[in-house]
């Protein structure tokens, strides 16, 4: 009788492909958590060709355009800036005061008062420029705007390092403001938004600071509060909160460029109270809402005096000179200046006249009406122009377009990925949405225009860096998924680079051709 015939176990198939190589960052990243020497240099040296990219797109023939911008706001600004360095106060000027201004006349301004609708700071900032340079060129009355735009890339990339704990995705929401033509030509016109935008940023990171220091001392007091297992019924007050000062601060600072800065300082309030209530909820405090608003009065004590102080000193030198409009309309200085107030206020809400780059707040994310601010046209042989349609010289402050949509998707994204995971950075990021863009949907009859949304871009940059992140793959991830995210990512950034190469020209003011200048207007509303 003969064996029975043994079953062979089935041979292991063949892999229908070989393991993936880790990606070339990911190889980079590990060589860089085992020498420490190398992660410093990372840590300082990408943020700092960042910066260097910045400087060079914002500062690089910054004065090619010898004019004040008389479509905006710019000629008023300068030549406030220059009444206030010489006067203390912003003067009136005659009707031919800007052929005088740019021939080098600059001192053909009157005493007599203007009536102005802004604060005085973002004017004092431009002031500063030009004691420093002089007022015969853009070099003077732009570089401080260029120099707070630059910082500006920075401070993005300290709030993303902190928020993504990441030192490349820090990088690359900084390489995203570096090289977004809205963040550049804001920085090249002396306008008052890159002012506005600095403020704001630097109040974020205060915040940042505050809840870093703040969220730790809660749960150890509370911790250290409990009677076995019985939670406290109160939490602890705190005071000692200088970053929180800081944000008040620097939340005074933006509102004294311009109003709304205040939107910002009503937001984060009430940001830090919701986030102290929750933090209180989750330390095990019984009686966490009412310790939440008697922490909350505290909060204001420490957030809001301090931002009228920085405003009211903004306006030092109309409080102690005698000629600024209505220095006299009361009784004293303080009514006066109350009075002027709601003069400005009155001007302000009046502000409903049609003008061709009007662009409604719920147009914004559409990026349906980017802003002009300069165009200069040569025909055929004048001034060398060589080009058989014409020449001009353009500032559009237009944002690559590939990263406003992707930053306007990357929100939405962050607002879902938010309701799944209740992220406290997401909500942050969020916040900073809503309270620079949200207040001007209450505002659909004013004059608005699609360039206020620099003060939204870096909030958009990073739900956007924060959406790269995702994609590009969590650590934990397979090999295959990790390269094939990160390959995407790049793909992005690539793309990205490229069009803000092609639109480079048309927002600082290089002498182009007008049918390369066309060949960028993708959308009639762009014309």
């Amino acid at each position: 009788m003969t064996d029975a015939p043994r079953l062979e176990a089935d041979q292991p198939a063949a892999p229908l492909l070989p393991p993936a190589r880790p990606s070339l960052y990911d190889r980079f990243a590990r060589r860089l958590s085992q020498d420490a020497r190398a992660r410093r240099l990372y840590r300082w040296l990408g943020p700092a060709i960042v910066l260097v990219i910045a400087a060079i797109l914002r500062l690089w023939n910054l004065a090619a355009a010898h004019d004040l911008m008389n479509q905006f706001d710019e000629t008023y600004y300068v030549k406030d800036a220059w009444t206030m360095l010489n006067l203390g106060y912003e003067a009136s000027w005659p009707a031919d005061a800007n052929e005088s201004f740019l021939s080098g006349d600059v001192n053909v301004f009157t005493t007599n008062p203007a009536f102005v609708v802004h604060p005085p700071l973002g004017k004092w900032i431009i002031a500063l420029g030009m004691m420093v340079l002089g007022p015969e060129s853009g070099w003077g009355w732009r570089i401080t705007t260029a120099l707070l735009g630059i910082a500006s890339v920075l401070l993005l990339m300290l709030i993303a390092k902190r928020l993504t704990r990441s030192t490349t995705f820090a990088v690359v929401a900084g390489l995203l403001m570096a090289v977004d033509g809205l963040a550049i030509s804001m920085s090249r016109v002396a306008l008052l938004d890159t002012s506005l935008t600095f403020f704001v940023l630097l109040a974020f990171l205060f915040v940042l600071r505050d809840r870093e220091r703040t969220m730790t001392r809660i749960a150890e007091t509370v911790a250290a509060r409990y009677d076995g297992d019985a939670p406290p019924s109160w939490g602890p007050v705190l005071w000692n909160r200088p970053w929180l000062i800081a944000a008040g601060a620097a939340l005074g600072a933006a509102t004294a460029v311009k109003w709304s800065g205040a939107w910002v300082l009503a937001g984060l309030g009430v940001y830090f109270v919701v986030t102290d209530a929750l933090a209180r909820r989750r330390a095990g405090v019984v009686l966490w809402p009412t310790d939440a608003v008697r922490q909350g009065l505290v909060t204001f004590v420490l957030f809001v005096p301090v931002a009228v102080l920085v405003y009211l000193a903004s306006w030092t030198g109309w409080l102690v000179t005698d000629g600024g409009y209505d220095r006299h309309a009361g009784s004293n200085p303080l009514e006066s200046l109350w009075l002027y107030h709601v003069a400005m206020y009155a001007s302000t809400a009046g502000i409903i006249s049609g003008h061709a780059y009007a662009s409604s707040a719920w147009q914004w994310p559409l990026l349906w009406r980017p802003t002009g601010v300069y165009f200069h046209r040569d025909a055929l042989g004048v001034n060398g122009c060589t080009a058989p349609s014409g020449c001009v010289d353009v500032i559009s402050t237009m944002p690559n377009p590939l990263i406003w949509y992707a930053g306007v998707a990357a929100v939405l994204y962050l607002a879902y990925r938010f309701v799944v995971v209740r992220d406290w950075r997401y909500a942050l990021v969020l916040t900073g949405v809503a309270v620079t863009y949200v207040p001007w949907l209450f505002l659909p009859q004013r004059t608005i225009f699609q360039f206020y949304t620099v003060l939204i871009l870096p909030f958009m940059l990073l739900a956007l860096t924060f959406a790269l992140k995702d994609i590009a793959g969590s650590p934990t991830a397979d090999t295959y998924r990790r390269l094939t995210g990160q390959r995407l990512v790049l793909v992005f950034l690539g793309v990205a680079l490229a069009l803000s190469v092609f639109w480079y020209p048309v927002i600082s003011a290089i002498n182009v051709p007008y049918d390369f200048w066309h060949l960028h207007m993708w959308l009639n509303s762009w014309v």
